[in-house]
């Protein structure tokens, strides 16, 4: 019987793809496959990396728990496996969660290659109180949400969310409805060339978001306490113009 593979947990860039350690680009030339979330977008970074001829292999939210038995069997053949999101940490509200538990309970070694996270990026510049948190990740968009953002109002600590642009603004009016002394951290578009960091009231980013088209996935970082005055931070001064 032949050697099991590795399956490596590779942390890739969020948006600017030189973000990215030399151990990732070392372990992407080397795994024999590569499991992404989106071809086509780990084509890019392989593209950007000089990474030619990789077998990829799709793993996304809507075929993992089939996909992942198959990359388990192909480990358990002694093949490597690269497992990468479309950015970020994978397992880390991204898919990976449902391969790892399968590997794990498969006894397949698991390495994890560390790098870039919209979590800890914008924990990193948050003028808010963040030496302890809970992260919450992507809410429930309709059954649960309600009782959700209850539970996290009750705990009176500052908590983490993901939120999509179609729902930042769905999002603000629900805070000032369960948080409404609240501070609110955005940070949105993190390494992209329209990066923008906000903190405010809900009132106030809902305000600044008003009337204008809004792009880029967003971590939303609450605090219960009042803190620091409204204040804004981009990388590019257009970018609330776009």
């Amino acid at each position: 019987m032949s050697e099991s593979g590795t399956l490596y947990i590779v942390a890739t860039p969020l948006g600017n793809l030189d973000d990215i350690t030399f151990r990732a680009v070392q372990t992407l030339r080397e795994a024999d496959a590569i499991a992404c979330e989106d071809t086509r977008r780990a084509s890019i970074l392989l593209r950007h990396l000089s990474i030619t001829g990789k077998r990829l292999l799709s793993y996304h939210s809507h075929n993992e728990h089939k996909t992942a038995g198959t990359i388990t069997g192909l480990l358990l053949d002694g093949t490597s496996v690269a497992l990468v999101t479309d950015a970020g940490t994978p397992a880390v509200s991204d898919p990976g969660y449902t391969l790892v538990q399968e590997a794990w309970e498969a006894g397949i070694r698991i390495v994890p290659i560390p790098g870039p996270s919209a979590l800890t990026t914008a924990l990193s510049v948050c003028p808010l109180p963040t030496s302890s948190f809970y992260f919450a990740g992507f809410l429930p968009h309709k059954k649960g949400r309600k009782s959700r953002l209850e539970y996290l109002a009750s705990l009176q600590s500052t908590f983490v969310l993901y939120e999509s642009p179609y729902r930042i603004p769905k999002l603000l009016d629900e805070l000032d409805i369960h948080c409404p002394d609240a501070r609110i951290f955005v940070a949105r578009e993190l390494t992209k060339l329209h990066e923008e960091l906000l903190c405010g009231s809900s009132g106030e980013l809902r305000e600044h978001f008003m009337n204008r088209k809004i792009r880029g996935e967003f971590v939303v970082i609450v605090s219960p306490a009042p803190s620091l005055s409204t204040t804004k931070n981009s990388s590019n001064t257009d970018a609330d113009h776009h």
